[in-house]
């Protein structure tokens, strides 16, 4: 087979068996990546990347598939993004209020994950399980419900002083990370928040947040070999990216050739083959 398209972040579904299945976008066809785990596949960039937001031609690809225009001008590549307790929606300035209204003003989830080592995240209410698979977690446990993401960056600035927030995307790609007690870790953590909690709560109302009691989410790549040396694949540096897929975690391809992040490319346009 042959398809050529613009890549999109990879679709990922949590089965009931706690798998998951991929599928790759480019442009209106997704690609089933799961049936071609143990094949040969080339991914072949063309030249052209197109903005994920105008369409416009770009030589270079800016926030995950923008031009560098677009980059100014959307909420959604505002540093706030990043980190969301740096958010200026109340005082006025938010390029895309509109935006922000169906994205930020929302119920957020704060969540501690297993990826390279305990974290803690935040996400939209919308985005779970898949904030975590994107990061390639194998655990994950929401503690908290938040009214607006603001809030959410307030509570993981807090927890954050205490436990990393940050992936090790090399130890998580290689897979060595153990099951943890992600309950005994919220419980161990609450307390040493309590005081910032309070604060939050003051500032913006007692139903700014809820503690949750969740059950811990298991999941499981398919892998049938992780990478022991990482090597990565750059479509800017070699156009044409090929080798026997050995699996996939997170947003990665894992190839006996080395591994490729794929929602780096977003809106590189490429062709692949299998």
């Amino acid at each position: 087979m042959s398809t050529t398209g613009h890549i999109s972040k990879m679709v990922s579904t949590l089965n009931a068996d706690s798998s998951v299945s991929y599928q790759l976008p480019l442009d209106d066809t997704l690609i089933p990546l799961n049936e071609f785990i143990g094949k040969s596949i080339t991914m072949t960039h063309t030249g052209n990347i197109h903005c994920l937001n105008c369409g416009k031609k770009t030589k270079k690809s800016y926030s995950q598939g923008h031009c560098f225009v677009c980059t100014r001008k959307l909420a959604s590549c505002d540093m706030c993004i990043m980190k969301p307790e740096t958010c200026h929606y109340e005082h006025g300035t938010c390029r895309q209020p509109e935006w922000a209204d169906d994205f930020c003003m929302t119920d957020h989830y704060v969540y501690l994950s297993n990826t390279s080592a305990l974290k803690v995240g935040i996400t939209r209410h919308t985005q779970l399980p898949t904030r975590w698979i994107d990061q390639g977690a194998t655990q994950g446990l929401p503690i908290f419900k938040v009214k607006t993401r603001l809030i959410s960056g307030l509570v993981e600035t807090a927890l954050a002083e205490f436990i990393g927030d940050k992936t090790n995307w090399r130890t998580m790609l290689k897979g060595k990370n153990t099951d943890l007690d992600l309950k005994a870790e919220a419980a161990r953590l609450m307390p040493l928040i309590e005081e910032q909690l309070g604060n939050i709560e003051m500032m913006y109302g007692l139903d700014a947040i809820e503690e949750l009691e969740e059950e811990i989410v298991t999941i499981n790549y398919p892998v049938t070999e992780h990478p022991t040396k990482i090597v990565s694949h750059n479509f800017d540096k070699e156009p044409v990216v090929t080798g026997v897929l050995k699996g996939i975690k997170g947003q990665y391809l894992f190839l006996d050739t080395g591994v490729i992040n794929m929602r780096k490319f977003s809106s590189y346009e490429i062709t692949f083959t299998a």
